[in-house]
């Protein structure tokens, strides 16, 4: 993606769209620990979440819950921050696995839904539905590894799921460029719905480097209605809470 005219280093990103930090604990009075982050992911494996490597980050302990409202501990499998991922242990019946989009390949201009939860505390406390379309096939500076999306994304939304029209994910929902910084360095232009989100190829070669085979599935036929994929997304999609 070109940087703004007369920048002299890359447009900044948003702080990746995790929950709004909350008071630290009060030990003296031995309230229970509040979560000091949040965001969301989703089951690619029985017993398994994928998420970004930046929603566990400093997490002494992390708990997930699930579309019945079961809250379970996530314990950190595996992350790898220069890719934004990371791996979470939750028990069997946690949820059913999405499947990941092995054909054909992501093109420009197609039809993209992200599945979390923004803004908790805020907005509504059960999943969020946005819809949009892939902008570009390569994210901030050219990334070849994400995809810059149209589809709104709030703090929260980190680690849920980029579906296609079929309900297959083709990419993990990462960051948005941080509109008014870009403003100060356009005059005034505000950019609008300029987000990004890890590849499903890059999820899938860190998986397998973990010793995880997920579902993959072909994205062919008519697309589904929106309603539709998310009735896919709801059973499998976490909302996950970190305490430092």
């Amino acid at each position: 993606m070109a940087s703004p005219a007369g920048a002299a280093k890359p447009p900044p990103l948003d702080d990746p769209p995790q929950g709004a930090p909350h008071a630290a604990p009060n030990t003296a009075s031995r309230t229970p620990p509040r979560a000091s982050a949040t965001g969301s992911g989703f089951v690619i494996a029985a017993g398994t979440v994928m998420t970004n490597a930046h929603v566990v980050r400093g997490c002494t302990r992390m708990t997930a819950r699930n579309a019945a409202g079961q809250i379970v501990t996530a314990r950190i499998r595996a992350a790898d921050p220069g890719r934004d991922l990371a791996i979470l242990t939750v028990p069997a019946d946690f949820g059913p696995p999405l499947s990941f989009r092995e054909t054909p390949p992501v093109q420009l201009g197609e039809s993209v839904i992200t599945y979390g939860f923004p803004l908790t505390g805020l907005l509504s406390s059960g999943p969020t539905l946005t819809t949009g379309s892939i902008s570009a096939l390569s994210g901030l500076r050219d990334n070849p590894a994400q995809f810059q999306i149209s589809a709104p994304v709030q703090p929260g939304n980190s680690g849920g799921p980029l579906l296609d029209a079929q309900g297959n994910v083709v990419g993990i929902v990462t960051s948005k460029l941080n509109a008014a910084e870009v403003a100060k360095m356009t005059g005034g232009d505000i950019p609008q719905n300029v987000n990004f989100a890890v590849k499903a190829s890059e999820a899938l070669a860190f998986l397998n480097e973990q010793g995880l085979r997920p579902w993959r599935g072909a994205s062919a036929g008519p697309d589904r209605r929106a309603a539709d994929i998310g009735q896919i997304a709801n059973p499998s999609t976490a909302f996950l809470s970190c305490f430092r």
